[in-house]
């Protein structure tokens, strides 16, 4: 399966939903990505597939300081479950694969 793609995300925290873009993309081989939110863009870390599950990490300043882990599981243009940061309660983290142009596919689909 095919993750390579922009995919709108939205983490429901305790202080209210975040949204956030994340671009994954392979780089020689290698699975890497960056996210985009409140005008922050950071590189994701340990990024890796396990058949349809993805999980990676992340270093936030915004709105505070935070090393955030990801764990999602993918079904198409869909990722569901959750990611921690830090001492915080576990959030619950959706996404949805933006669409491509006509004509467009994603590698490897």
């Amino acid at each position: 399966m095919s993750v390579i793609g922009v995919w709108d995300l939205s983490v429901s925290t305790p202080v209210g939903k975040i949204k956030a873009v994340v671009e994954l993309r392979h780089e020689q081989g290698v699975l890497s990505g960056t996210a985009h939110s409140g005008g922050e863009k950071v590189p994701l870390t340990e990024v890796a597939l396990d058949g349809d599950r993805l999980a990676w990490k992340q270093a936030v300043t915004e709105p505070m300081r935070l090393n955030v882990t990801f764990d999602v599981t993918l079904d198409g243009h869909t990722m569901t479950g959750t990611c921690k940061a830090g001492r915080l309660p576990a959030s619950r983290v959706t996404g949805r694969r933006r669409a491509l142009t006509a004509g467009a596919a994603h590698p490897g689909e």
